[in-house]
């Protein structure tokens, strides 16, 4: 994780982190109130909104009853707290899942189409930072292979996906930069409780489900914050 990796090299340095998992639990900081070390943020819902997100993929595709979940195997806390979220999700609603994995950009294509092979019908990937830096390239590769799938970042359903359900990342980032401003005029922190972030947001584009032959049902649309026609 690059947060281990900043906070192995610098006790010093002041670290402003973005984080999807628990900070406390993963020894980021001693607690959220009170940090204690060089390293202050925003933990977002990231991981616990991942069964959430195979539900409303569901209700999008109804129809469907395999889907696949796409993670980072490089990413494995995030992984592994949101795999049985995921698969709790799929249990209640007796959905079939399969997992599959891209470790860099040059293997989206075999994912996907590892995914379709196997029979899912449906693509749900994972909160994953190696996901957010391909907003524009991932959907191009889901249209080819015609599998609908739900984005963790708005920003890949800007660039042609189908729906995107997560944290609101716009929020996350004015958070972190009102900390990063503030430190930058001489707060610390130790003295910096680490932020909550607790709004999601829900995008729908419908000419890519237009594209799928997908009937967006109204329930989706009038909980929708942002549609694209």
């Amino acid at each position: 994780m690059k947060v281990q990796a900043a906070k192995a090299a610098t006790q010093t340095i002041p670290i402003v982190i973005g984080i999807g998992t628990d900070p406390v639990e993963n020894g980021f900081v001693a607690s959220l109130n009170k940090p204690g070390g060089n390293i202050t943020g925003v933990f977002n819902l990231g991981v616990t909104l991942a069964g959430k997100q195979l539900e409303i993929l569901h209700e999008l595709v109804p129809s469907a009853t395999k889907f696949a979940f796409l993670t980072d195997p490089g990413n494995v806390t995030q992984t592994q707290l949101a795999m049985p979220l995921v698969q709790a999700a799929a249990d209640k609603f007796g959905l079939s899942l399969m997992h599959v994995d891209a470790r860099n950009s040059d293997e989206f294509e075999a994912a996907f189409d590892t995914a379709a092979r196997g029979g899912a019908e449906a693509m749900l990937l994972g909160p994953d930072s190696l996901f957010q830096t391909a907003s524009t390239q991932m959907p191009d590769v889901a249209a080819r292979y015609r599998l609908p799938t739900l984005w963790v970042f708005d920003g890949s359903v800007k660039a042609g996906g189908l729906i995107g359900y997560g944290s609101d990342h716009g929020e996350n980032h004015r958070l972190l930069g009102r900390y990063a401003g503030r430190i930058l005029k001489g707060e610390k922190p130790a003295d910096l409780p680490v932020q909550q972030s607790t709004k999601t947001i829900l995008i729908i584009n419908l000419k890519t489900a237009k594209s799928l032959g997908i009937t967006v049902p109204n329930s989706l649309l009038a909980r929708a914050d942002q549609i694209i026609e």
